[in-house]
């Protein structure tokens, strides 16, 4: 949920060389930087090289992720992967269902307490961290009540056991009670946002089953939440809810920044990062205007330091209200995920989905007759041009690009963006530590000569495939003698290569 639920040569150059900093590091309870690695058969890291990368598996049963974490998440260097809420919910079809809390059982349509447990287990063997999508702003929306998917009974301000009216905010600033003035920041975190039930989060009693809920979600084998919507959480209360838990607990809050607004990301980083909707708008803003340049200097206009931010192209929001780019747009899709991982700025994570049409936005994944979700299944072909019929699996994460660029990052370390030519006609290209990357917004494909201090050679372009067993599974770059790259970088793509992925010398 948000705050609606549903929603090319050198010629002409302007060169700069300089150190971006920030790299992605070690945020408050987060990931380490990206290790040093070399790419091996098949996409993979080295076996140990991780990548501070993550994979928003939204709607993916337990199973399924599970499943992912052993067979592709792990052995391609993931660093985490993000699950929907795993909380009993409301019954109903549309995916904002999953947002509506009835009760803290660990059992809903993506599997049970058991799958659940298991999935974390086999993510951890994979080398690969669970965050939960914790949903503890709120509960239903409904007027009516109704029961839940594990069968528990609830009213609007009723949950049996759980909750009764006292506790839960009546704002009493608003007609309705909802949210009407973002400009207020009491409406905004005591206010209902679109009818759901407000917990009075400053409430003891209502911090103490929050915080037992988190804690048996760790005692399950996820290594920390993503906060949604706390935006619409004091962060007092935030920070008296989640202090009691260990140092190395991640935590990634969902605060969606607007410009002129009370409540501001840079509030929630005390104990943890914020996911960096600014960066998001801006990165989406780059590509369609060819300033790709203006993407190295974002951190400095954020609020935000590298490590107190979470980037991405997309979330399961964004893509829906039309907000950024997502995978309708194809290529250029595809080069802003490149961008993105290719960036010193930030902790980044890409989106996992399944295809929907621009009419029905709230259709929820494919399901059985009981409402169950089925497990995932990626197509044989996936990418920016392939054709999803809606319900599909897109499988962002396994298209060849973003797998290459995770191995890339890998190689790239925790090194500065340095070399940085940022060309007239939309082209980008730079270097961190030997790992070089040249990004082309045209229509049309570029060629030209890139001066690198690498050793002579063949190298894969990894983001059109990695080594394997030997060969490039994708195009190749040229570096001659000279230490000079020759290269043809394909209209709206990317080229990137790294001494892990030589093929010949």
């Amino acid at each position: 949920m948000a705050d609606a639920p549903t929603g090319r040569g050198a010629r002409g150059a302007r060169a700069r060389t300089a150190a971006i900093a920030g790299a992605a590091t070690l945020a408050v309870g987060g990931l380490a930087a990206c290790t040093g690695g070399t790419g091996g058969a098949n996409g993979a890291g080295d076996g140990d090289a991780r990548s501070d990368v993550g994979v928003q598996m939204f709607q993916w049963t337990w199973d399924s992720i599970a499943q992912e974490c052993t067979d592709t998440l792990g052995p391609a260097g993931y660093g985490w992967v993000l699950t929907s809420p795993p909380q009993e919910h409301i019954l109903g079809e549309e995916w904002w269902t999953s947002y509506q809390p009835v009760s803290y059982r660990v059992e809903s349509r993506l599997g049970t307490r058991e799958q659940f447990e298991a999935m974390t287990a086999a993510c951890r063997e994979a080398g690969v961290d669970v965050i939960a999508d914790a949903v503890i702003n709120h509960m239903t929306g409904s007027d009516t009540g109704g029961t839940g998917w594990a069968g528990s009974s609830y009213e609007h301000y009723d949950y049996p056991g759980i909750y009764t009216t006292g506790d839960f905010h009546h704002c009493g600033l608003t007609p309705s009670d909802d949210i009407v003035n973002y400009g207020d920041a009491a409406q905004v975190q005591t206010c209902e946002l679109l009818n759901l039930a407000d917990l009075d989060t400053s409430s003891e009693k209502v911090q103490d089953t929050l915080r037992a809920y988190l804690q048996d979600l760790l005692d399950l084998g996820v290594a920390g939440f993503r906060i949604d919507a706390a935006k619409h959480i004091a962060p007092e209360d935030l920070a008296a809810i989640l202090d009691p838990f260990p140092d190395d607990t991640i935590v990634r809050r969902e605060v969606i920044g607007a410009s002129g607004e009370p409540v501001q990301p840079a509030q929630y980083t005390g104990t943890g990062q914020v996911f960096d909707f600014v960066y998001a708008r801006a990165l989406t803003a780059a590509v369609r205007s060819g300033d790709l340049a203006g993407v190295l200097d974002l951190p400095t206009s954020t609020g935000l330091s590298s490590n107190q931010a979470v980037v991405f192209v997309d979330n399961h929001d964004t893509e829906r209200n039309g907000e950024t780019l997502s995978r309708s747009y194809g290529d250029q899709y595809a080069l802003a995920t490149t961008l993105l991982l290719a960036a010193p700025y930030g902790t980044p994570v890409v989106l996992s989905s399944y295809a929907f049409g621009i009419t029905d936005p709230n259709l929820g994944p494919a399901q059985d007759s009981t409402g169950a979700v089925l497990d995932a299944a990626c197509p044989d072909e996936v990418g920016p041009g392939v054709a999803y019929p809606d319900q599909t699996w897109v499988c962002q994460h396994r298209w060849d690009a973003v797998v290459g660029m995770v191995n890339w990052r890998i190689a790239a370390g925790d090194a500065p963006a340095e070399e940085i030519t940022a060309m007239d006609d939309g082209v980008l290209s730079f270097r961190r530590g030997d790992a070089w990357v040249v990004l082309n917004v045209t229509r049309e494909p570029v060629s030209f000569g890139l001066e690198t201090a690498l050793e002579p050679g063949e190298y894969c372009d990894v983001v059109s495939g990695l080594l394997v067993d030997g060969a490039c599974a994708g195009g190749t770059v040229e570096v001659h003698d000279d230490g000079v790259a020759s290269l043809v970088v394909p209209a709206q793509g990317a080229v990137a290569f790294h001494p892990g992925q030589r093929v010949s010398g």
